[in-house]
């Protein structure tokens, strides 16, 4: 019984510290300041060009910061955060040989140009290059397995992001 209110006691002054910080801190470790943010559509730059790429990975990171952050998306240059990306990179290269004339292995690399501003903490902004890939069998096309990698990619890219702008990783 002891140890329940001890446990119940420690609980309830932990609750109380966090009810009573400036910040908001979500279950995700962002540290969140502000109430708005602006994520302006993705441009995309790439030599190779996937028509839905943009959209798809624009998707991926505008769902991550809002369930993870409780932010408010707007269309406005005085949001408290403000996002801006351009996808630089997208193809695809031999990334292992079976031999000296055969591919075993390709890789599929995406590459982003993020330009986050933070106006309440000026030091928090940055301009940062983002970049991930996925291997995937030579003997397969690269339609065949685009949508599966473009999903990873973008899911590890929009961790990348978050984790820089929000959680200070």
């Amino acid at each position: 019984m002891k140890r329940i209110k001890t446990l119940i006691y420690a609980l309830t002054l932990l609750l109380a510290c966090c009810w009573m910080s400036c910040k908001v801190y979500s279950l995700s470790g962002a540290h969140i300041a502000g109430k708005t943010v602006n994520l302006a559509p993705f441009q995309n730059r790439a030599g190779n060009v996937n028509p839905s790429l943009a959209t798809t990975l624009e998707n991926k990171i505008r769902s991550r910061v809002l369930s993870q952050t409780g932010l408010m998306a707007v269309n406005d240059p005085g949001a408290d955060y403000e996002m801006n990306a351009v996808i630089t990179r997208y193809d695809v290269a031999i990334s292992g040989a079976a031999s000296n004339t055969t591919a075993s292995q390709n890789r599929l690399t995406i590459s982003i140009e993020v330009d986050f501003k933070n106006k309440l903490d000026d030091k928090a902004s940055f301009k940062s290059s983002f970049s991930r890939f996925a291997d995937f069998p030579a003997n397969q096309q690269l339609q065949s397995v685009e949508n599966s990698l473009v999903e990873s990619i973008g899911n590890e890219l929009a961790d990348d992001i978050f984790n820089k702008a929000f959680v200070n990783w």
